[in-house]
């Protein structure tokens, strides 16, 4: 034991090994170095972003809008996105398939949700869907003494911490790659 003591000790006086001085500074100089600063935003760099169009913002939206306010923007394009894909859907099964309500109903789809028996359904479904909306209210910046309809910079649009089925990606580029096609999709619904 004596030996090992005396070898680690010549070893690092020769600066073979570290001693343990040094390595104590080393570790305690990467602990009070600043973590590396996040790359600044670009709204260039946002998922939706493809070929052929590339970057589209023909009426200017984005030229003159904060950070907070191109990710309310973004916020909101991605909640029409997704009811327009599932309108998108649902018109045309609606149209061909109606077994709710006793499956009598066989109108255009655009006016069925009128000619429902039970009239007290769609105030339950208004009061779910701002139920929901509700909980978005948290992603906003304060708008006491700042700017209006921003979101904050932490907050990823869309990400609502569902995924029960485990679809969304870990890797950066994949996730980045699904949230356009997911857009693109979005847009053309």
């Amino acid at each position: 034991m004596i030996l090992a003591a005396s070898s680690q000790g010549y070893l690092a006086a020769s600066g073979l090994i570290p001693s343990r001085d040094a390595s104590r500074a080393a570790r305690m100089q990467a602990e009070a170095a600043p973590p590396p600063s996040p790359p600044p935003f670009d709204v260039r760099t946002l998922p939706g972003v493809s070929a052929p169009l590339g970057f589209f913002d023909p009426v200017g939206f984005c030229s003159d809008a904060s950070e907070g306010k191109i990710r309310f923007y973004r916020e909101v394009e991605l909640k029409h996105c997704r009811v327009a894909m599932l309108a998108a859907l649902g018109f045309p099964i609606g149209e061909a398939f109606h077994p709710l309500f006793g499956g009598d109903i066989d109108v255009p789809s655009y006016i069925a949700f009128q000619e429902t028996p039970l009239q007290t359904f769609w105030p339950i479904v208004v009061f779910f869907i701002a139920t929901l909306e509700v909980f978005s209210v948290f992603t906003f910046n304060s708008p006491f003494g700042g700017e209006l309809w921003t979101i904050r910079s932490d907050f990823a649009s869309g990400d609502y911490g569902f995924d029960p089925l485990g679809l969304k990606p870990t890797d950066a580029a994949e996730l980045k790659e699904m949230q356009t096609k997911e857009l693109n999709n979005g847009n053309i619904a």
